[in-house]
């Protein structure tokens, strides 16, 4: 039983898939963030110039 438990505590490769998870749901975060950001924006400048006709 013991040396079950050392082998796990020994294994890192769970943790850094979590670790990796977490950053790539930051960067997903904001990435969304942004764009509805710029889309607002975006939204705003086509309005103000009118139909394209």
């Amino acid at each position: 039983m013991l040396s079950i438990f050392r082998r796990l505590m020994k294994n890192t490769q769970g943790a850094t898939a979590v670790e990796l998870t977490l950053i790539t749901s930051i960067i997903a975060v904001a990435a969304i963030a942004s764009m509805r950001s710029v889309t607002g924006k975006v939204t705003n400048v086509l309005n103000a110039m009118g139909p394209l006709n």
